[in-house]
């Protein structure tokens, strides 16, 4: 009879200690500790789209009256909804805002906060039946998608390549990816004229499975959702092919030359007018590096985690 007493204390104290885990979190979790509600509204990148769908999943589960709306319009064409009256939010970005973006807010009175969320690499994908470009030199690479270099066919790439047409697929110019590809790996040069551009991710993936011929880019975590369709080049930068992964993105890995940061925006106005806005910055940067790490990208160290809450932190009224 004793160890049933003993037995039945025990499970509730047990029950005790996971509804408190459950429901509690506080200043470590969040920026307020305690129940809000309203609404937190985020557009931008579809590369960092899974990442922030998974934190706003998470985050509702412990702010049951918060609503948290994450779209993917792509990074620039996200700015414009955030550079608006009564705009979103935040916006997520696969770049830095640009110094007109930044004084199109100043205009506009808007106080922005960047917030660096996490690690991401370009990856190069092709055709599971691709059999021969499945290491390429980064000066390969280059190639295939600059129209200047004339490189329309797989045989004109090396010679014992097959003599196909190379179908070359990107996201479209709402993008930062299409931008980082063009402005940092491509130093601004034009991109091939018959290169298939698209909006959604998930089309790209589709299109570039069924072109044994097809070769395309977007974020590792794309393909990492997608690597039973897809294959990733591995990219010479000189020591080696180099395989994209979780450990060769990060800032010192050996992918680094096709590794960017990826970000959110806080619009700060808001933040200080509507606590869950605040309260969903805070909780997104103390769970950034398991999100991240759980969707395909590459956790940023403790050290920038711990200096972007700082600054939040300070936001507070």
């Amino acid at each position: 009879m004793k160890s049933l007493k003993k037995m039945s204390l025990f499970l509730m104290l047990a029950a005790v200690t996971v509804f408190t885990a459950a429901c509690g979190g506080g200043d470590n979790e969040g920026g307020n500790g305690g129940e809000l509600e309203g609404s937190v509204v985020i557009d931008g990148s579809g590369t960092v789209y899974p990442f922030m769908a998974r934190m706003a999943e998470n985050y509702m589960g412990e702010q049951e009256n918060v609503s948290v709306e994450v779209s993917r319009s792509g990074t620039s064409a996200g700015f414009k909804k955030f550079l608006a009256k009564d705009g979103t939010d935040y916006n997520n970005a696969s770049r830095q805002i640009k110094e007109e973006e930044k004084a199109e807010a100043e205009e506009l009175g808007i106080e922005v906060q960047e917030m660096k969320v996490a690690l991401d690499g370009i990856t190069i994908v092709i055709n599971k039946d691709n059999d021969w470009a499945t290491e390429l030199t980064e000066q390969e690479v280059k190639d295939i998608f600059l129209a200047s270099a004339g490189k329309k066919k797989w045989s004109d790439v090396r010679a014992d390549f097959p003599d196909e047409e190379i179908k070359t697929y990107g996201p479209n110019e709402n993008h930062g990816t299409y931008e980082f590809m063009f402005e940092k790996i491509l130093d601004e040069q034009d991109l091939p004229e018959d290169i298939n551009l698209q909006q959604d991710y998930s089309t790209l993936v589709d299109l570039v499975s069924k072109d044994k011929n097809a070769i395309g880019f977007f974020g590792y975590g794309y393909y990492e959702s997608n690597q039973d369709k897809l294959s990733a080049v591995k990219v010479d930068f000189g020591n080696g092919p180099v395989e994209p992964s979780l450990d060769t993105i990060k800032e010192d890995g050996d992918y680094a030359p096709f590794t960017r940061p990826v970000f959110t925006y806080l619009n700060v106005n808001h933040a200080k007018e509507k606590p869950q806005v605040l309260d969903y910055a805070i909780y997104t940067m103390n769970n950034a590096q398991d999100v991240a790490k759980e969707t395909g990208f590459a956790p940023l160290s403790d050290e920038d985690v711990q200096a972007s809450i700082d600054t939040l932190n300070g936001l507070k009224k």
